[in-house]
C-alpha cells in the first residue's frame, strides 16, 4: 500500500484515481495492449502524414495524434521529429493501432507529478525514485512519496486548494487552515485580481470574475473569465472531451480556484474547484466590474468638433453615448449602427463606424473582427418598425446560439425619434439590448424613457442641426484619434445653410464648397440603391477620397446624382397641381403617375428638391400616392394633428401618421381622393 503523490491518499500504487489525469506518465512497456486508457503520456514525434502526427510513446510503441485532435491546424504546427510531446492515450485498437489524443499541458511543469508506467514492475512508481532519497523532487518541482502534499511553489503545509475537506463551504473552494475533529483542512487561496496572474506563476490564487465565454476543447473546457482588470482563461477537465463544469456558462458570476501556469507565453489558471456565485456575492461582483468597466469607457468632456452651441448643449448626452459604445467594445459586444438611408444618415452612420472601428481591432486579434463586432444597417425611412425589430433579434439570436456572441449595443441615428418606433424598440428591450438614439428631431417623451441614451436637441434647435453634427460630436468621444477625419463630415450632411465654422472645418481639410457638394450627392445616390446595405468600402471611398484626393470618385458619381434629378424634377415640376385656399398655396404632385416608380430619386427627396426650389412661391408641398402621403413646408406641420383631424372627415380612410419625422400619412387607397382633398384644407389651415 502507497500515498497517492498528489493528495496523500492511501492507495495501492503511487495516484489516486481521481488524480491520475494530474500526472504525466514514462511508458517503460513494448506493447499497446501495456498502455492504460486516459492516461497521460510523454512522447516524441515520429512524423507526419496527410491526417496527424504519430507519436512514439517509450521505445516500442507508436501512436496517431489525429489532426482533429488538435488544437491548431496540422501544417501550422511546429514540431520536428524527436521534439517532446504530451499526449493522451483515447483507444487502443485489436489490431494494436493506439489513438491518441492532444494534451493541453505541453511540458512537464505544467503536470502535478511524474510516474513511471512500467508494467513489468506492476503499480506505477516515481519517476526519479530510484535516484531521488525519497524527499521532494527539487529539479522540477513535482510531488513524490515521501512528500504527498508538495508542489511546485508548496510544501506538504501547502496542498492544493481542490483538496479541501468534505464539509467546507459549499461557497468556498477551499476551508480555512487548521483543524477540526481529527480532519486536517487546508488554507483558502488569496483571492487575487487577474492583471497581477503574471506575477503568480505556480501559485495556486483565487478569481472572481463573469464567465464570458466556455469552449470545449478535446481535452479540457476552457472558461474565458473576466475581473475589473482583465481576462484569463482557464482550463478545466473532467476527462478528454467531457464539458467540466456543465451548469456554467457564458454571463455566469464564478469563483474560481486553480494553479496559474504559463503556456506557449500565455497565461492560464489549472482550474481546481469553480462555484457559481448567487444573490449578494454575484451582486458584489457584478456591481464591481460594472463600475470598473464603466469608469474604462468613460471619455471625460467631449469638445465639439467646431463651436457649436447645439451640440454644447448636449455635451453630456454626447459623454452618455460614446461611453455606451465604449463600454460595448470593452464588453465585446457587437455594435449595430441602424441609420436611415439618407445623406444624413449614411454619413452619420460612417462617422461612428470610423470612431469604433480602431478600438474593434485593439479588442479582437482575428483579422475579420470589424465585420462581427461593427454593423451598419441601413433603413429606407426614419421608423424603426416591427419588421425591423424581429429581423434584428432574430439575427442576434442566431449569433447567441450558433457563435455564443453576446446581444449586441443598437445604435438608432436618424431614425427612431417618434413613437411610431415604440413597439420595434420594446421588443428589443424583452431581450435587454442595449438602445442608443442620436437624432436631429425633437424626441417624444416616450421614446425619451424606451431607450438608455439620448443625444437629441429640444424644440428650435432640430432646425438647426444634423444627425451627421450629432453622431460625430458622439464619435469624437468614442475615439478622439478620428477628431480629424471627421472635421468634413457636418458640412457634408447639410443640403442647405451649413453652419459657417463647420464650412471652414470642411474646407480646412480640403472639401471646399463645390467637393462638398458633390460628396453629398454622391452619398445620397448610393444611399438609394441597395439601400438595405452598408457598402462600407464604397461610402468610405465617397466620404474620405478614393486615393485620387477629395472628389474624385464622388465627383463622378455626383454627375449621375445631377442628371437623374434634374430629370425627374422637370417632369415634376410640368405636373404639380397649384390649389391656392385663401391666399395659401399647396403644391400637389401624384407621384404614382408622374414619378418614375422605383428609380431614383426616392420620392422623399424628390419633395425635398421641389419645396427647396419653389418655397417662395408656395406654402406646402404634397405628395400622393394610392395609399401614402407626404408633406413639405418651412411652417411646422404635426402630421399626427393632421391624421386625427383627417379621420374625424374621412373617418373610414384608415387615415394615420406613419412618420412624424418625415411627414408620412398612411391610409386605405380606396379613399385616396378623400384624404387628398381633406389633408390640403387642413395643411392650408395650419400653414396660414
Amino acid at each position: 500500500m502507497g500515498s497517492c503523490i498528489i493528495c496523500g491518499t492511501s492507495v495501492d500504487g503511487r495516484i489516486c484515481d481521481l488524480h491520475e489525469e494530474d500526472v504525466v506518465f514514462e511508458f517503460r512497456g513494448n506493447h499497446p495492449n501495456q498502455l492504460t486508457v486516459d492516461r497521460y503520456y510523454r512522447g516524441t514525434v515520429d512524423g507526419y502524414a496527410e491526417f496527424g502526427v504519430f507519436v512514439d510513446i517509450g521505445d516500442s510503441v507508436t501512436g496517431l495524434l489525429h489532426r482533429s485532435e488538435l488544437d491548431q491546424r496540422l501544417e501550422s504546427l511546429d514540431w520536428d521529429p524527436g521534439d517532446t510531446v504530451f499526449v493522451q492515450v483515447q483507444q487502443v485498437r485489436d489490431n494494436g493501432n493506439v489513438d491518441l489524443a492532444w494534451s493541453i499541458r505541453q511540458s512537464e511543469g505544467e503536470f502535478r507529478g511524474t510516474l513511471v508506467d512500467d508494467p513489468s514492475e506492476g503499480a506505477p512508481f516515481v519517476a526519479d525514485e530510484d535516484t531521488d532519497d525519497g524527499g521532494h523532487d527539487e529539479g522540477n518541482g513535482h510531488a513524490t512519496e515521501a512528500d504527498p502534499g508538495a508542489e511546485a511553489g508548496g510544501g506538504a503545509e501547502d496542498p492544493p486548494a481542490a483538496e479541501a475537506v468534505a464539509g467546507a463551504d459549499s461557497g468556498s473552494a477551499a476551508a480555512a487552515s487548521g483543524t477540526s475533529g481529527g480532519v486536517v483542512e487546508v488554507e483558502e487561496p488569496t483571492l487575487v485580481d487577474i492583471e497581477t496572474l503574471g506575477d503568480r506563476v505556480g501559485e495556486t490564487v483565487r478569481i472572481e470574475g463573469v464567465v464570458e465565454s466556455a469552449h470545449q476543447t478535446s481535452g479540457p473546457t476552457v472558461f474565458e473569465v473576466r475581473d475589473e482588470t482583465g481576462a484569463v482563461d482557464c482550463a478545466a477537465f473532467e476527462e478528454a472531451g467531457v464539458r467540466a463544469y456543465p451548469e456554467t456558462g457564458a454571463d455566469d458570476v464564478v469563483r474560481l480556484d486553480g494553479e496559474v501556469r504559463e503556456r506557449r507565453g500565455d497565461l492560464q489558471v489549472e482550474t481546481e474547484a469553480l462555484v457559481l456565485l448567487a444573490g449578494e456575492e454575484r451582486e458584489a461582483v457584478q456591481r464591481r466590474l460594472a463600475d470598473a468597466l464603466e469608469a474604462e469607457a468613460d471619455p471625460g468632456a467631449v469638445d465639439p468638433l467646431v463651436e457649436d452651441t447645439v451640440v454644447a448643449d448636449l455635451s453630456e448626452a454626447v459623454r452618455a453615448a460614446a461611453t455606451a459604445v465604449r463600454r460595448a467594445v470593452l464588453e465585446e459586444r457587437p455594435v449595430v449602427v441602424r441609420h436611415a438611408a439618407t445623406a444624413d444618415g449614411y454619413t452619420a452612420g460612417v462617422a461612428l463606424e470610423r470612431a469604433t472601428l480602431p478600438l474593434v481591432r485593439d479588442q479582437h486579434d482575428q483579422r475579420d473582427a470589424v465585420y462581427h463586432y461593427f454593423d451598419r444597417r441601413p433603413l429606407e425611412e426614419s421608423v424603426y418598425d416591427m419588421d425591423d425589430a424581429t429581423k434584428d433579434v432574430t439575427e442576434m439570436l442566431d449569433a447567441r446560439e450558433r457563435h455564443g456572441e453576446k446581444f449586441p449595443l443598437f445604435v438608432f441615428v436618424a431614425v427612431g425619434g417618434t413613437r411610431e418606433s415604440l413597439d420595434g424598440f420594446e421588443l428589443l428591450d424583452l431581450y435587454g439590448a442595449g438602445r442608443v438614439l442620436v437624432d436631429d428631431v425633437e424626441v417624444d417623451p416616450e421614446v425619451a424613457t424606451a431607450v438608455d441614451a439620448v443625444v437629441a436637441p429640444d424644440g428650435p434647435a432640430a432646425s438647426e442641426t444634423t444627425a451627421t453634427s450629432l453622431s460625430a460630436a458622439v464619435a469624437a468621444g468614442v475615439s478622439g484619434d478620428v477628431r480629424a477625419d471627421l472635421s468634413h463630415l457636418p458640412a457634408v450632411s447639410f443640403w442647405e445653410d451649413a453652419p459657417e465654422g463647420y464650412v471652414e472645418a470642411a474646407a480646412a481639410a480640403g472639401y471646399d464648397a463645390d467637393v462638398t457638394r458633390e460628396v453629398r450627392e454622391a452619398v445620397a445616390l448610393e444611399a438609394f440603391y441597395q439601400s438595405y446595405e452598408d457598402k462600407r468600402e464604397l461610402i468610405t471611398d465617397l466620404l474620405f477620397g478614393d486615393g485620387d484626393g477629395p472628389g474624385g470618385l464622388a465627383g463622378h458619381v455626383s454627375e449621375q446624382f445631377r442628371t437623374k434629378l434634374a430629370a425627374e424634377v422637370e417632369t415634376a415640376e410640368a405636373n404639380l397641381d397649384h390649389q391656392t385656399l385663401d391666399d395659401t398655396t399647396i403644391a400637389v404632385l401624384d407621384t404614382d403617375a408622374f414619378t418614375h416608380r422605383y428609380e431614383f430619386p426616392p420620392t422623399a427627396l424628390l419633395l425635398d428638391e421641389l419645396h427647396r426650389r419653389h418655397r417662395d412661391s408656395v406654402d406646402a408641398v404634397i405628395g400622393v400616392a394610392d395609399d401614402e402621403l407626404h408633406i413639405r413646408s418651412d411652417t411646422p406641420v404635426d402630421v399626427r394633428d393632421v391624421a386625427d383631424r383627417a379621420r374625424d372627415w374621412v373617418p373610414n380612410a384608415g387615415v394615420t401618421a406613419r412618420s412624424a419625422r418625415d411627414g408620412k400619412l398612411e391610409y386605405v387607397a380606396g379613399e385616396r381622393s378623400a384624404v387628398l382633398d381633406t389633408v390640403v384644407d387642413i395643411v392650408a389651415d395650419e400653414v396660414a
